[in-house]
């Protein structure tokens, strides 16, 4: 067992049993549906949406060397530097030697998750900078030392006590647990912050072939501070995030809002096509934007599994999730979590310390359900334990396999150890709970599902 899959287990283990931690957890997810569910009720005709979001998409990715070469020839037309980086050490040294360039002390960031999986925080600190994140939610987190919970809310497992709790020790100013005051203590700090600022460093929500332009959206505006304020502007994104079309975002924008958040549309949704132009009163002098790989064109040679490039981070799948709502985002130990992390991650990280994620599903299908652009999520994740047995399997499941055929291929032999089950499984309650129970690991927390007293081939037969 890998590590990253042992801990996963013990944080798993710790947090299903946390009935707080999953009230907290479930109240957050109620209010979500029921929002959520009213808007898409909005849309004339919500599987149509869906069809042409994934149909666009798709056409994105799969002519992605022609959009991302239109991309960049309009964003460089207006000035704008735009940096390749393959992998996630090339992208923070991008970054650092910007802002080294710049002599920057002070950054302020929004909402990355693509700085968030380069780990570039931690890459500027080492270097000597201050960075702070604007986005409320990544501000809680980042005060905590801990990452993003959820990729919409990274601070959904936190109650207001707990905020407060936070703010008090490290702002030194919690006047109550009330949301507003708490909001107010955050924006007294953060808007320093901007006017401190050397660096802005932005992510991105999509990314317009045909215009050149960066597409931001966002509930606080402090994105736009974060744009707007510093001199120099730094946007991290994903090769995927490219959309062919300025009319495109008709569709998405609203598919975003609905799915990410419940509403008909976000409250700022902000385009940037470079740096600042004669004539314009604010934005920064000089924009750069680093366009990361990081193994997204291995998953883009896939051709099985490159729809999973399709999405747009809205965390519709991590809402539905039966294993995200028991063991929180955190468990994953991973940037991506719930079924589209558990999808990626073993191919932007590695498919063997990684592959346990692709069995942390029931299986039901929720997530593929309410994917906006219809991602088959959970047939990914049968491929992705395919891939993984495959690829390196133990000698104890080599062992456990050989020994499993011969009984799954004769239908005799089956129904003589079906038979036999019937008969043993009458005698376990002799040895429930003692180390003679093979089934002690189950048991321990729930009964033994007894086996059925036909078959379906029996009852078949007998109906035949």
């Amino acid at each position: 067992m890998s590590p990253a899959a042992a801990q996963f287990q013990q944080d798993a283990r710790r947090l299903a049993a946390d009935l707080r931690h999953r009230a907290t957890i479930q109240t957050a997810m109620g209010k979500y549906e029921a929002a959520r569910d009213a808007r898409r009720a909005v849309f004339h005709d919500w599987p149509g949406a869906r069809r042409r979001a994934a149909a666009t998409k798709w056409e994105a990715i799969n002519h992605l060397d022609r959009h991302l070469a239109d991309f960049v020839r309009h964003l460089e037309a207006r000035g704008t530097k735009v940096h390749w980086a393959s992998t996630a050490p090339q992208a923070r040294e991008v970054i650092l030697g910007i802002c080294r360039a710049k002599k920057a002390r002070s950054i302020v960031k929004s909402k990355a998750m693509t700085a968030e999986e380069i780990h570039l925080n931690e890459a500027l600190e080492q270097a000597g900078m201050e960075v702070v994140e604007s986005d409320l939610g990544e501000f809680i987190v980042q005060l905590r030392a801990e990452p993003p919970y959820h990729i919409v809310f990274p601070a959904m497992h936190l109650t207001r006590g707990e905020i407060r709790d936070t703010f008090a020790k490290k702002l030194h100013d919690a006047p109550s647990d009330d949301p507003e005051a708490l909001t107010m203590v955050a924006r007294r700090v953060l808007r320093q912050k901007y006017l401190q600022a050397d660096v802005g460093i932005t992510g991105a929500n999509f990314a317009i072939a045909e215009t050149g332009m960066i597409s931001i959206t966002e509930n606080e505006g402090n994105a736009r501070l974060t744009a707007a304020l510093p001199r120099t502007m730094i946007t991290l994104l994903g090769i995927e995030k490219v959309l062919p079309r300025f009319d495109d975002l008709a569709l998405f924008l609203p598919m975003l809002a609905t799915m990410g958040t419940g509403q008909l549309l976000s409250c700022y949704n902000t385009l940037y096509g470079g740096p600042r132009q004669p004539g314009e009163a604010d934005g920064p002098e000089e924009f750069h934007v680093v366009l990361l790989d990081n193994h997204r064109t291995a998953l883009l040679a896939d051709a099985e599994q490159r729809d999973a490039l399709h999405c747009i981070r809205c965390g519709a799948c991590l809402n539905v999730c039966p294993i995200f709502r028991n063991v929180g985002g955190h468990t994953y130990g991973t940037t991506y979590c719930g079924p589209i992390g558990s999808v990626i991650t073993p191919h932007l990280r590695d498919l063997q310390e990684w592959k346990h994620l692709s069995y942390a599903s029931s299986l039901c299908g929720a997530c593929t359900e309410t994917c906006p652009v219809g991602i088959n999520l959970h047939h990914h994740l049968l491929q992705n334990r395919r891939n993984a047995s495959r690829a390196k399997p133990s000698w104890w499941q080599k062992l456990a396999f050989q020994a499993f055929a011969p009984l799954a291929t004769r239908p005799a032999v089956w129904a003589l150890v079906t038979k036999a089950g019937r008969a043993a499984q009458k005698l376990h309650p002799l040895i429930q709970g003692t180390s003679l129970d093979p089934a002690r690991a189950w048991t321990k927390t729930r009964d033994l599902p007894p086996i059925a007293q036909q078959s379906f081939r029996e009852w078949w037969r007998n109906r035949t």
